[in-house]
């Protein structure tokens, strides 16, 4: 009798189920969007309701798609995004928009927290920077400006923790997620209730779920979810992970000998350590989905997500023609960027539209536009930009380690041949690809296998689903030019720092 394993992706724009078999081979996909609403400046908002049935939608829909029976789905697992904050009743139903991994408009509390020393005094605690869009400046801003939401709110959850509970009716705190959240104490794994009277939100303690690790069973579907998205009623559901996490189990990342690369929505880059690492230099020190693992991470809103804006906002004609011919809009950028050269000197494209890695002022720009210069040339100039800011990361975790020789890569970037050659150019490192494609939804197959006692560990997992198809390696005749390139990045960020301190 075949065996399946589900995973579903929930993504900042789009949400997506595949079906594996216990092989790692793809059986079905389906992806929808939800609509991002930008209700006011630096608000970043979608409807919890509209997620819950997009989810309930693409589980539907490969469902179909694999044609199989749902009996023989053993198990699913859901990923999501780290930021934001999703606020529900004891039914799970939604209270309050979902605020997004982007959003900003809790910015004056972190800059508070930095200045008053709250952050020198939580920081042995939490092990990680503060972020706008973090659920702890989130939910202070809730408590100053939404109180009567928060005293209707039964439990305060990471996104996909929310639809499971959609699916489960139980609700849990998954590890992964929860510490990265600037309210837990990653050192020790538990609440703490002095780190939330730092961030003077002690009074939501009874609001946080119940934690759980990543390859627990978390409940089973029920019957009113099972008429929803066709799974069988009873399902098991394991607690799945935040997808950075994801995306390293899915690259086969299980120990400290991989760098894991993460060109999404964000500029994810990580390694995993068997202690937890502590400087207040670094993006974050999380708890690994594999016990007795933490995972370091350095990371920013520079990603691909800004590649994704210029096309939207640049190529609108070239999308629909693309829409027309059946073909993807990215190829198409992916050509013309291969027309280029690394030894062109393009314009410096800063990718700071969602966020940045330059200082809290930064914003995004081309720097260095000439008439000559065509769409081609910029769109190099975006892919190198989103590369550079990779490696501001990676530079940091260099000084915390010796990285190894290797990389794993995921995210967006990684179905681009000419992008992952200028991964491995500009940081001199071989990268290696996986085959799947959707790399989220396969590490939640594989947790989810974990969970219900296919493989015995997530090491057995990773040795039965991941497969690599390929190594690039870096080619040094371009190592020079990126160099000189890279330098003219920093150049222009340390140049424009006066004009962004200044406020109009």
């Amino acid at each position: 009798m075949p065996m399946y394993l589900l995973g579903i992706d929930n993504g900042s724009t789009l949400i997506k189920a595949a079906l594996f078999d216990l092989s790692g081979n793809e059986i079905a996909v389906h992806s929808s969007p939800v609509e991002v609403r930008m209700p006011g400046p630096g608000r970043f908002e979608r409807s919890l309701d509209a997620i819950w049935e997009v989810n309930v939608e693409v589980i539907a829909k490969v469902i179909e798609r694999a044609t199989v029976d749902p009996a023989d789905i053993l198990c699913l697992a859901i990923t999501g995004h780290g930021g934001g904050v999703h606020l529900v009743d004891a039914r799970g139903e939604g209270l309050y928009p979902a605020m997004e991994g982007v959003d900003l408009r809790a910015r004056g509390y972190v800059e508070q927290w930095l200045e008053d020393g709250t952050f020198d005094r939580i920081h042995p605690k939490t092990l990680q920077s503060f972020f706008p869009a973090q659920p702890a400046p989130l939910l202070r801003w809730l408590k100053e400006n939404e109180p009567q939401v928060l005293a209707k709110t039964r439990w305060i959850l990471p996104l996909k923790d929310y639809v499971r509970f959609r699916l489960t009716g139980e609700a849990y705190g998954e590890i992964t997620n929860m510490s990265a959240t600037s309210l837990l104490n990653v050192r020790d794994i538990r609440y703490d209730v002095e780190l939330l009277e730092e961030l003077g939100i002690a009074e939501l303690r009874e609001k946080l779920p119940p934690l759980r690790q990543s390859a627990d069973v978390c409940g089973k579907v029920t019957r009113e979810a099972s008429r929803l998205t066709g799974l069988k009623e009873g399902t098991p559901v394991a607690g799945g992970m935040w997808d950075v996490d994801a995306s390293a189990i899915a690259t086969g990342v299980t120990d400290d000998t991989k760098l894991n690369i993460i060109a999404g929505t964000w500029c994810n880059n990580q390694f995993v350590s068997p202690a937890p690492l502590v400087s207040k230099s670094l993006f974050m020190t999380t708890v690994f989905c594999i016990p007795g693992f933490w995972l370091v991470l350095e990371g920013s809103p520079t990603s691909a997500s800004n590649l994704e804006w210029f096309v939207k906002e640049l190529m609108g004609t070239e999308r629909n023609q693309c829409e027309h011919d059946g073909i993807s809009i990215y190829d198409l950028c992916n050509r013309e960027v291969a027309s280029t050269s690394a030894a062109e000197l393009v314009p410096v494209f800063l990718p700071f539209l969602y966020g940045t890695n330059a200082g809290p002022d930064a914003q995004a720009a081309f720097v260095g536009v000439n008439g000559q210069h065509r769409r081609a040339q910029l769109l190099r100039s975006v892919y190198e930009g989103i590369v550079f800011s990779h490696r501001t990361h990676i530079e940091k975790l260099r000084r915390l380690r010796t990285l190894p020789g290797q990389a794993r890569i995921a995210g967006g970037a990684a179905a681009s041949e000419v992008w992952v050659q200028m991964f491995a150019d500009v940081l001199q490192l071989s990268i290696e690809r996986i085959g799947a494609k959707e790399l989220g939804a396969l590490g939640c197959a594989i947790t989810a296998g974990v969970a219900c006692g296919v493989f015995a560990s997530f090491q057995k997992g990773v040795e039965a689903m991941v497969h690599v198809s390929g190594r690039v390696e870096p080619d040094p005749r371009n190592a020079e030019a990126y160099e000189r390139k890279y330098r003219r990045y920093l150049a222009a960020i340390e140049a424009l720092s006066a004009f962004w301190s200044v406020s109009c």
